[in-house]
């Protein structure tokens, strides 16, 4: 009768590698069932949390595809003093399109300079009449490739390209660069910031949580340690119930972001001027979904093998 008893618990050192996973997997389980409110309060906090980062991942997302497209406005202009012949127009372009960081060129006569000029004074057109083309230069606009964009970079081309013959005049808004640099230099930074924040405060409240758990099965665990379980063997349902509740935390806030963004993209019309569709926007990309998701599942493993550090050790 008192053999039967001492087998009624499996031993880690008679048990396989699957019945050691089922073992693991269906303690977590029991867990969570026999903690609800503590186990919903901890869900809750993660799918928070989780949400309030994946806002600022779409944001940033967003934000940073805008500024993709603000950046194709970095333009380096080289302007003419008089017209080139073509046949020194065409090995200009040649030298400047096998210049390092070139992405495309265009070139921009008298009369188109004019043209686009007038497209600026809107309603003022009168005060061109009579302006003859000649008044304004020729020039070649240069468009950089996206790694050749931040400020360092666009000075080191520009060095480059006014040792090419035939340049002249170079403008390329450097002012604009450096703060249109900083500026994203600066979301980005702010965006870490914040995320490390929730991250830490998540790590808290889960370990906390996995705490009380292991303050209310204090008992067991002695005597599961007086019986010969292996520190592991002991840690890993708590290991495991972390992981589930990052994982259910981060599923819901990706679920709830996905259909707030959906529902608010499908009434846009009806509180909105413009259709967000039509500016660019885009929900995130598969690979941050599966970022967010194993981070939770990371938060929560990190969580409570913080909070079993006090009370086993390996």
């Amino acid at each position: 009768m008192s053999s039967q008893k001492h087998n009624i618990r499996p031993k880690a050192s008679t048990m396989g590698g699957g019945s050691k996973l089922g073992y693991f997997l269906s303690r977590a389980l029991q867990n969570l069932r026999s903690n609800r409110m503590v186990t919903i309060l901890t869900v809750s906090t993660i799918t928070i949390a989780i949400l309030i980062i994946s806002l600022f991942m779409l944001m940033y997302v967003n934000l940073e595809g805008t500024i993709e497209q603000w950046s194709r406005k970095v333009v380096v202009t080289v302007y003419f003093d008089k017209e080139p012949a073509p046949q020194d127009l065409m090995s200009l372009k040649g030298r400047i399109t096998s210049l390092s960081g070139t992405e495309s060129i265009t070139t921009v006569s008298k009369e188109e300079a004019l043209k686009r000029f007038r497209s600026r004074l809107k309603g003022q057109e009168s005060l061109l009449e009579g302006v003859s083309p000649d008044i304004l230069p020729s020039s070649i606009e240069i468009t950089l490739k996206k790694e050749f964009r931040s400020t360092d970079a666009v000075n080191i081309y520009v060095a480059r390209l006014k040792k090419l013959q035939g340049v002249g005049e170079v403008q390329y808004g450097e002012e604009w660069v450096r703060k249109f640099m900083l500026f994203f230099q600066f979301v980005r930074i702010l965006g870490a910031l914040i995320a490390l924040f929730l991250v830490l405060s998540v790590v808290f409240i889960v370990s906390n949580t996995i705490r009380l758990t292991i303050f209310a099965r204090k008992d067991e665990l002695e005597i599961l340690a007086l019986v010969g379980a292996t520190p592991f063997f002991i840690k890993a349902p708590f290991l495991i119930e972390g992981m589930l509740q990052g994982a259910v935390g981060s599923l819901l806030a990706v679920s709830l972001l996905s259909a707030g963004y959906f529902t608010i993209l499908s009434n846009a019309g009806n509180f909105l001027t413009f259709n967000p569709a039509d500016a660019g926007l885009v929900f995130l990309p598969a690979s941050y979904i599966a970022a967010l998701v194993s981070g939770g599942v990371l938060i929560g493993f990190i969580g409570s093998l913080a909070s079993l550090k006090k009370f086993i050790t390996i």
